[in-house]
C-alpha cells in the first residue's frame, strides 16, 4: 500500500541515502528551467556530500534540443530506463512544458501516476502543470500556473481548481509553481520540505536570493489595458477624463449624469462592457497609476496615495497590500526604473 503524505516525514530516506530526484527533459525546455533544480539540487553540493541524487530523464531517446537552440545527448538513456527513473524517485519534476503545450507521452503520464501513488512527491514548474494536470493527479486540487495561461488551464482540465495568483502551490504532495522565477521559490521550498530550513536558508544565502518567499505571495499581473476609444462615446470620453484626474473625488451618480444615463442604465451597461463595477474599475485604475508613480518617481507613500486618489495613506496601502499582497514599498524595491549612482 502506497504511504500517505500526510504520514511522510521530511526526510524520505531516513537511513540516509541521497533523496532521488528525476527531472524530466523534453524537446524545447527552457534553459533557466532546466538549469534552476540542477543548481539547487546538485551544483551546490559540488565540494560536499549530495543529499540528493539528481537524474535527468529524457524524454525521447537520443538528443534534447533546448529552447535556447543547444541540445543534450541522452544517447545511451532509453524512455524504458527513464520510466524507471521516475518509478524509482522521491522527488519527480516537470521543470515547465513547450508553450505549445503538446500533448504528454501516455506512457509519462503513466508512471506519474505511478510514482505518486507509491508516495514520490511531484513539482510542476510554470506550464508543467498541465503534463501533472494530463495525468489526472490534480483533479479536486488546488494548482498554479503561470499567469498567462490559467485560463487554458482551467479549461483544458475543468476538475482542477486553479489559483493563478500564488508564486506555488503545495497540496497532497504536489507542487505546482508559477512562472520562471517562481521555481527558484519552489526549489527551495522543497529542499525546506525534504531536509528542513536551514539548509534552504543556506543555499538562499550562496544563491544570493530570498531565502523566503512564501507560495502565497502573489504573481506580479500585469493590468490588461483596456481601449477606451473602442466603446461607446458615451463612455469614452468620460472615463478618459476620470483616468485623468484620478486625484478628485467621483461617484457613480456623477459619472452616470456626465454619460446622460440614469444611474441603473449606467450601473448596467458599464458591467456588460467592462465586465466589471465602475466602483472596481476606478480602483483598478488608481492602483495602476499608483504603480507607475512607484516605479518612476521617489514621490512619498502619502503623495503617491494623493494623487492616485486614494484619500489617505492608510486606506491606499490596505487596497494595495490586497490587490498585490507586498506592499508599496516592497514593489517599489522590485520595479523601480530609476537609474541610481
Amino acid at each position: 500500500m502506497a504511504t500517505s503524505h500526510s504520514e511522510q516525514n521530511s526526510c524520505l530516506n531516513p537511513r540516509g541515502a541521497p533523496i532521488k530526484v528525476a527531472l524530466i527533459v523534453y524537446n524545447g525546455i527552457s534553459a533557466f528551467h532546466l538549469a534552476v533544480p540542477c543548481m539547487v539540487f546538485q551544483d551546490m553540493f559540488v565540494d560536499k556530500p549530495a543529499p540528493f541524487d539528481l537524474q535527468m530523464v529524457a524524454l525521447e531517446d537520443g538528443e534534447i534540443r533546448s529552447s535556447s537552440g543547444f541540445t543534450i545527448s541522452f544517447a545511451n538513456l532509453t524512455t524504458r530506463s527513464s520510466a524507471q527513473l521516475i518509478l524509482d524517485a522521491d522527488l519527480v519534476i516537470v521543470p515547465g512544458w513547450p508553450d505549445d503545450l503538446p500533448t504528454p507521452p501516455y506512457w509519462l503520464l503513466e508512471v506519474l501516476k505511478q510514482a505518486y501513488q507509491r508516495g514520490a512527491k511531484l513539482a510542476g514548474f510554470c506550464l508543467g502543470a498541465f503534463v501533472i494536470a494530463a495525468a489526472g493527479i490534480l483533479d479536486g486540487s488546488r494548482a498554479t500556473t503561470h499567469w498567462a495561461y490559467a485560463d487554458q488551464l482551467r479549461q483544458q482540465f475543468p476538475d482542477v481548481v486553479v489559483d493563478p495568483k500564488p508564486l506555488f502551490i503545495e497540496s497532497e504532495g504536489i507542487m505546482t509553481s508559477a512562472g520562471i522565477a517562481a521555481s527558484l521559490d519552489c526549489c527551495l521550498h522543497l529542499v525546506r520540505l525534504f531536509l528542513g530550513s536551514s539548509l534552504a536558508t543556506e543555499l538562499a544565502r550562496v544563491l544570493v536570493t530570498a531565502p523566503f518567499r512564501s507560495g502565497g505571495q502573489q504573481q506580479y499581473i500585469p493590468t490588461p489595458k483596456i481601449d477606451i476609444a473602442n466603446f461607446k462615446v458615451s463612455f469614452g470620453w468620460v472615463l478618459e477624463d476620470i483616468s485623468q484626474h484620478l486625484n478628485l473625488e467621483v461617484n457613480v451618480d456623477l459619472v452616470a449624469a456626465r454619460c446622460a444615463m440614469s444611474r441603473r442604465t449606467f450601473t448596467r451597461q458599464f458591467k456588460a462592457t467592462f465586465g466589471c463595477t465602475f466602483g472596481d474599475w476606478l480602483l483598478n485604475q488608481r492602483l495602476k497609476y499608483s504603480q507607475q508613480i512607484l516605479e518612476t518617481s521617489d514621490a512619498s507613500i502619502g503623495h503617491i496615495a494623493a494623487q492616485a486618489g486614494f484619500g489617505s495613506e492608510s486606506v491606499f496601502r490596505k487596497h494595495f497590500k490586497r490587490a498585490f499582497n507586498v506592499t508599496p514599498k516592497q514593489w517599489r524595491s522590485s520595479f523601480s526604473s530609476r537609474v541610481t549612482n
